[in-house]
């Protein structure tokens, strides 16, 4: 069953829930503290690669805009955007403004070029319409000798609160880990989800060590590991963790382990944020659990 097909299906069900009910008894989500500072931050979040990349479509942005609301109302924060996911950030910004959200989001952006990145870092403020970011990372290590000094600076003039780098899909791990080792950070942002294990290796346990917040990309594999996994039924464990879906499986599996913060599921779909935030409720594995996870779908 496609994973639309059984939000559908579940359409009441998430209707009638305390955490969409327009009252101050919803239930708020697991938060973890980003470690240089104690702040606490909700464990899941929102990316918006590809799926905010809608240009000028009317229609689109403003569906994106009701994306950002859900997101909200259901206590989410952190929304990660970067300069090479095309009009995103301008949606977002257009989001923010519309929901008169600037003063609640977890602003999570990036540099991303070789050249003037202070020049691109105010561009993106504009887009976002936000006074300061919360969160900025150099992106794919691109020139991360020059940015992350710029960076760094800004923080400490008050411009900027958090500080941070980035990698996805596996790729230079060894480099990241000696920017941990040496460098004064705040943040990592990685892949890692129940088939892209490498992490578990060296990164996630030198975060811990190091003190640096974690924030998860590609949690789903785009989506590929979503449609891989809804060929078959939920495993009866899922029911121990309150998971009634693969994508909170796939959520739980990330955000339980002790090193994440954060992960950032990227979405264009209303059910699909109100399932993802749902995955921020109710029980968590433990470690047991999450190798037998890890073990069982690995299997399928």
């Amino acid at each position: 069953m496609r994973r639309r097909d059984l939000l559908l299906q579940l359409v009441p069900a998430l209707g009638t829930s305390t955490l969409y009910a327009q009252n101050t008894a919803r239930p708020q989500p697991l938060t973890k503290a980003i470690a240089s500072s104690g702040e606490q931050i909700p464990v899941v979040g929102l990316g918006s690669w590809i799926t905010f990349n809608v240009g000028n479509d009317r229609t689109a942005r403003d569906q994106c805009a009701e994306v950002m609301r859900h997101f909200f109302e259901a206590g989410g924060r952190l929304i990660d955007s970067s300069p090479m996911y095309g009009s995103s950030q301008g949606v977002i910004g257009e989001g923010l403004q519309k929901l008169r959200a600037q003063g609640i989001v977890f602003s999570a952006e990036k540099v991303w070029t070789s050249s003037d990145g202070a020049a691109q870092i105010e561009q993106s403020r504009e887009l976002w319409r936000v006074p300061r970011f919360d969160l900025l990372q150099v992106h794919n290590l691109l020139a991360w000798e020059k940015q992350l000094p710029l960076l760094q600076a800004m923080k400490s003039a008050g411009k900027l609160r958090y500080v941070g780098i980035t990698t996805s899909e596996g790729r230079r791990h060894r480099e990241i880990e000696q920017i941990m080792r040496s460098q004064r950070i705040d943040f990592v942002q990685l892949s890692y989800n129940l088939l892209d294990r490498e992490a578990e290796e060296t990164l996630l346990p030198l975060a811990r060590e190091r003190g640096v917040a974690v924030l998860v990309n590609r949690p789903f594999r785009e989506g590929a590991l979503l449609r891989q996994l809804q060929r078959h039924p939920l495993p009866g464990w899922a029911r121990d963790i309150d998971c009634i879906s693969w994508a909170q499986v796939a959520l739980k599996f990330i955000v339980s382990h002790p090193a994440v913060t954060c992960a950032i599921p990227a979405t264009s779909s209303v059910l699909h944020v109100r399932e993802n935030m749902a995955a921020a409720l109710g029980r968590m594995p433990d470690e047991a659990l999450r190798k037998r996870m890890a073990t069982d779908v690995g299997k399928l």
